[in-house]
């Protein structure tokens, strides 16, 4: 199984899908219990959902391998993300409903989750920053858009429903102060779906790395809730809703396109 594909694209924009990929190699599955042989915590579709970037001339980066194989938005040295709330991990245990993964006495060792690492993680990461160094160099500037998914309902991890499109930046850190603005802006405009601005989610390890906007690379992050463009429970692809949130995704993608291009290198 290979690790990733890449489609190098034509435009100052990469889009990582870190969460997309579902699949679990047989070895693993014999020793999961059978809900998280599904990886029911994928986030599904969103490769579908950003296909259409490819016609903005997107560079696009998937892997296969489930987060429940390695999550590839997390350190390769385990440390948390959001110290002191619920989180899952490098090489996750639980599900987000909080059961197990593993049967017992079938979890991972350290041996087994560095070589995971060494398998499945550090070969996205190697075309991630090479990818961006390609697009840098080209354009002088490149906007890193990390897309991701999850239910709205998620009580493991927060209270309530989540906002329907959660963009995060780190707090500010991982993009310039005028592109956040423009992409608050975009959502702000709109009355359709609720929104947070680095609220619950503000970024995994990916955005929080590879954002240096002091250097011409802009990382944000958009995790958006599931029931808007799919069915939580069948995992069905719904295109019609898909459509609608299609548009204002496009919109947030044109503002990364318009101020990387427009950036001074």
């Amino acid at each position: 199984m290979s690790p990733y594909t890449l489609h190098r694209g034509t435009a100052p924009l990469l889009i990582s899908l870190p969460h997309n990929g579902s699949a679990i190699p047989d070895d693993l599955a014999a020793r999961m219990k059978r809900p998280a042989r599904r990886s029911p915590d994928t986030d599904w579709h969103v490769a579908e959902l950003y296909d259409f970037a490819r016609g903005m001339g997107a560079s696009v980066i998937k892997p296969f391998a489930s987060r429940y194989v390695v999550d590839l938005n997390r350190p390769a040295d385990g440390h948390a993300l959001y110290p002191g709330q619920s989180e899952t991990g490098l090489v996750p245990t639980v599900l987000f409903n909080g059961e197990p993964i593993y049967r017992a006495g079938a979890e991972p060792d350290a041996a087994e989750i560095a070589d995971r690492v060494k398998r499945w993680w550090k070969p996205y990461h190697r075309a991630l920053a090479d990818e961006l160094a390609r697009l840098k160099a080209e354009f002088g500037h490149v906007v890193l858009w990390e897309g991701h998914s999850i239910r709205s309902h998620v009580p493991m991890l927060f209270e309530g429903r989540l906002p329907d499109l959660n963009l995060g930046t780190a707090d500010g850190a991982s993009c310039s102060p005028g592109l956040q603005a423009k992409l608050a802006a975009v959502l702000e405009r709109q009355d359709e779906y609720s929104f947070a601005v680095n609220g619950r989610f503000k970024g995994g390890y990916i955005t929080r790395h590879y954002g240096k906007p002091a250097h011409g690379i802009d990382a944000v992050q958009l995790e958006l809730a599931q029931l808007n463009y799919m069915d939580e429970d069948s995992f069905e692809y719904l295109p019609k809703s898909a459509a609608s949130v299609q548009v204002l995704i496009g919109e947030m993608l044109k503002v990364c396109l318009d101020s990387a291009r427009t950036v001074t290198p």
